[in-house]
């Protein structure tokens, strides 16, 4: 396997070494929302950017309750996530297009959850070809714009 060099994720490895506690709940709470890609809050819920996107628009929807499994969620926390995920993707196809969707919940780590502890709804935009050669020849996804870029462009329709 070929290696992209990407010293952005240096600053990830290092801090999630070093701090305790659950990423999904410290999101919910920070007063600095840009900062932290936080892009929109509900009542239930709120939606930031995956810092580690599969493709460029990649969203993440949690409940601020800190909740395991999709059966330990109440149906008001539940519609909530569900609007909030039609109010975002209605900002991604406005800002980027999409030809599709992937939205799903990974629950347990043989399922590829990532964050155990905390259930989150991820959203990921799709276009055709979106996979190129990359993956394939060498084991490397790219994303075409920073999160930065990103927060600003689904923001504006936020």
């Amino acid at each position: 396997m070929k290696k992209m060099w990407a010293p952005w994720r240096m600053e990830y490895i290092i801090k999630s070494k070093k701090e305790k506690g659950c990423l999904f709940c410290k999101k919910a709470k920070t007063k600095n929302d840009r900062r932290n890609y936080l892009l929109y809050r509900s009542k239930k819920s709120y939606c930031i950017l995956n810092l580690y996107p599969y493709n460029n628009g990649h969203l993440l929807i949690a409940p601020y309750r800190h909740v395991r499994n999709i059966d330990s969620l109440t149906d008001a926390e539940i519609c909530d996530m569900f609007l909030v995920a039609k109010k975002v993707v209605a900002a991604l196809k406005k800002t980027f297009k999409p030809e599709g969707f992937n939205v799903g919940i990974n629950i347990g780590k043989v399922a590829g959850a990532g964050v155990l502890g905390h259930i989150h709804m991820h959203i990921v935009p799709r276009w055709k070809g979106d996979t190129n050669f990359m993956p394939i020849l060498s084991d490397t996804k790219l994303v075409s714009q920073s999160l930065g870029d990103t927060y600003a462009a689904l923001k504006k329709h936020l």
